[in-house]
Order: structure tokens, then C-alpha cells, then sequence
């Protein structure tokens, strides 16, 4: 009951935030005769047009979903019940665009933002917000050298690329030692940007120091038509298992090429793979993607508040909420915690609110969501899905899995 409390608080702090932000900008709603802030505006900036259109309609959705039950609850109680206004907005994936967007936003009287899928616009958003004094929570943001820049408006929830790399390779260790299989040289498939090089550096060296070898690492362009060439040179001269970094229609034309070689490899293995564990993998590649192994951000499906959370997402809106909808959640979460807990709408108290916030989010977390100094969600982690009989289930660490994986799990 406390968890929840929190996270309705936070939600309700939202958009207590966005009324204050700015010093001289129109805030919506206004005050009442008192001067309490009645409303509080959160901008939500995602892509809702454009390549990534279904992860982005889905997180502008949670965001809407957190701020109706936080005002339907009351609002934010510290704030005499102050209301938060969503004000959702399309980036169209376009980095310029969230720069603009977030600008606007924040002249409007926005006192808080979250987003927005891609790194590269939030990168260009997290700077506005640096600039503006504004925070800016990240949902879904993998790049590691956003909160590199010395920010301090600017705060992550989810694993950032190096995090997820370096998980990936632990829990694939962990796995194999645990199934009695020897995973000794691994060909890494990565697409060429900042985030799957990312990647891949932390993994190369994490499993280096477990012992594992990356002996083929092949980058490939995410827009290619077909990567057979580069699925070949990622196998050559004999791998124990075939990694790969990507998204969701790279990804599905690796499994595709992957099919017609049906290379002898002991699993093919997602590091932070934005395609493995989507809904529609399983219906669009080859066998349903039966076996294929993902170490990626999930859902905690252990957690009764976060099946909750997730099974009124699908009443509501028709379809299963996607783990980066499930980030959205929880970040507009976190702002209306600290919201709640610093009991003031600007801009400057909500970010010191937020630093020093301990939240218990709906996605798997090794603790509390707490961050660091720089401003990542130091407990942030992976857990590994697996395709089971045209369903994608979390299957690792154990103690969070829904059922047992199959390692090996060769590519039929």
C-alpha cells in the first residue's frame, strides 16, 4: 500500500511541476485567491508519427494513464490536492523536433518533462532542460553519454546501454554455467550508432573478464534491406552463440537470415534488443522466434502491483503494455513522488526532490529506483526473456522468471 501511495503521489507531483516551471511563463489552470497551484503541467514528448510510432503512442498513453489516476485519487496531497495536466507532444524521432518541442513546453509553464524513446533527441531535450532549469526525467534513453555532460536536471530511470551490456554478459554466464553449456566464442551483430556500440563495448569486456571471447563483432546499418552478408561475417569461423543489438526490423531480418543459414550455434542471444521481446516478433519471424533469448528492461511480472498496472493499461487501450510504456509509467511516477515528498511545484525543488527520491518502480529494478550523482537510476537492470510457444517470457534471474529457460536453444 505504501508503494502505491508513492507512486500516485508521484504522478500527482507531475504536473504540480509544470505550473511553476519558468519564472514569468503562463501557467496552466493558474492559482486560486491563496496563490496554491491548482494545476500542473508535464510535458510528455515522444514519437507518435515515424518509425517508432507504436512504442511512442504506447508511452504517451501510460503517461496519460499515471496522471488520471493520481487526479482521480485526489491530486497531489501535499499541494491541497493540486491536479496534474498532461500535455503530450510528437517528436516525431526527430531530435530537432524534441529540441523545439521541449522549448515550447517549457515557455508554456511546464514544470517537469519525461521522454522521449530515442537517445539522440533526448539528448538535444536534456539540454534544454539543463539550460531552463527544468527536470527532465528519461523514460527510455540508452545512451550513456547523455548524463555525461556534468547535468543536473536530468535523470534516467532505465539501465543506460553500458549497464545493459555489462547485465547481459553476467546473466548469459550465469545461465550457461547453470545449463552445463560452455560458451566460449560469441559473434556480436550490433547496429552502427552510439547506442549499439555502446552496447557492445560493455558486453565485449564484461565477458572477456567471465572468460568468454567475442571473436566476430560486425556493425550493420539499422536501415539496410537485407544483412545476410553481415550474419555471415558475424558466424564466420565457428561461434558458440550469435549476439545482436538492434531493433526491431533489423532484428527480424537477422532472424530471417539467421533461418535460411540455420548456423550450428547454441542460441541466438538479444543484448538490449529492442525487437526480440515485442509482441509482434512472434507472430513475423521465422518459427515464431522460438528459443530466441533477449537480456533487455521488463516489466517485473512478479510484482502483483505491476501486473495490475499492466492489466489496466490493455483494458484501457487494447493492447499488452510494452515494457518502454511501463518505463513511461514510472517516470511520470517518480515526478509526482518527488512532487509529493518536497511539497513544491518549482522547478528547483522538484529536481532536488527527485535526487534524493527512493521509488519502487513497476519494471525489474535491483532496489528502489535511487540515483546516482549524475543522475542515473543506480539500481536500474535486464532480465532475460525468452520465446516460449509464441509467447515472450521473462525466464531470468530465477527468482524473477515466470518459467524455466532452454539453454541451449539451437535455431531450428
Amino acid at each position: 500500500m505504501k508503494a502505491k501511495k508513492l507512486t500516485l503521489v508521484a504522478t500527482f507531483a507531475v504536473a504540480a511541476l509544470a505550473l511553476t516551471a519558468c519564472q514569468g511563463a503562463a501557467a496552466s489552470g493558474g492559482s486560486g485567491g491563496d496563490g496554491a497551484v491548482e494545476e500542473i503541467v508535464i510535458g510528455a514528448l515522444h514519437p507518435l508519427s515515424g518509425a517508432n510510432a507504436a512504442d511512442g503512442q504506447q508511452m504517451s498513453h501510460a503517461a496519460k494513464m499515471a496522471v488520471d489516476e493520481i487526479n482521480e485519487a485526489g491530486g497531489i496531497e501535499s499541494l491541497n490536492g493540486a491536479k496534474l495536466v498532461l500535455e503530450a507532444v510528437d517528436t516525431k524521432g526527430e531530435p530537432e523536433t524534441g529540441q523545439s518541442e521541449a522549448t515550447r513546453l517549457i515557455q508554456e509553464g511546464a514544470s517537469a518533462l519525461v521522454g522521449s524513446f530515442q537517445s539522440g533527441t533526448s539528448a538535444n531535450i536534456a539540454a534544454v532542460s539543463e539550460r531552463n532549469e527544468v527536470p527532465f526525467v528519461m523514460d527510455v534513453s540508452a545512451l550513456d553519454s547523455i548524463l555525461e555532460q556534468g547535468y543536473t536536471y536530468s535523470f534516467r530511470v532505465q539501465p543506460s546501454g553500458g549497464m545493459m551490456g555489462e547485465r547481459s554478459a553476467v546473466y548469459l554466464k550465469d545461465m550457461a554455467d547453470e545449463a552445463g553449456t560452455e560458451i566460449q566464442r560469441i559473434g556480436f551483430l550490433y547496429e552502427q550508432g552510439n547506442y549499439g556500440a555502446s552496447v557492445y563495448k560493455a558486453f565485449e569486456a564484461k565477458a572477456s573478464e567471465l572468460g568468454m571471447t567475442v571473436s566476430t563483432a560486425i556493425s550493420y546499418d539499422p536501415a539496410a534491406s537485407d544483412l545476410s552478408t553481415q550474419v555471415q561475417q558475424a558466424l564466420a569461423g565457428g561461434v558458440d552463440l550469435l549476439a545482436v543489438t538492434g531493433y526491431y526490423r533489423d532484428g527480424l531480418l537477422i532472424s530471417q537470415a539467421v533461418n535460411a543459414m540455420a548456423p550450428d550455434v547454441k542460441a541466438v542471444f538479444g543484448v538490449a534488443n529492442g525487437g526480440y521481446d515485442q509482441t509482434q516478433f512472434v507472430v513475423d519471424a521465422p518459427n515464431g522466434g522460438e528459443g530466441y533469448l533477449n537480456a533487455n528492461y521488463r516489466i517485473d511480472v512478479t510484482n502483483d502491483r505491476s501486473k495490475a498496472v499492466a492489466a489496466a493499461f490493455e483494458e484501457s487501450f487494447g493492447e499488452p503494455m510494452r515494457t518502454s510504456a511501463a518505463l513511461t509509467y514510472d517516470a511520470v511516477n517518480v515526478i509526482a513522488a518527488a512532487l509529493e515528498e518536497g511539497g513544491s511545484a518549482v522547478p528547483s525543488d522538484i529536481r532536488d526532490a527527485i535526487a534524493e527520491l527512493s521509488y519502487e518502480p513497476i519494471v525489474v529494478n535491483d532496489g528502489p529506483v535511487e540515483f546516482d550523482s549524475a543522475g542515473q537510476n543506480k539500481n536500474a537492470t535486464v532480465s532475460v526473456l525468452q520465446v516460449q510457444g509464441g509467447k515472450t517470457l521473462t525466464v531470468f534471474p530465477n527468482e524473477l522468471a515466470e518459467a524455466s529457460y532452454v539453454f541451449p536453444a539451437p535455431v531450428k
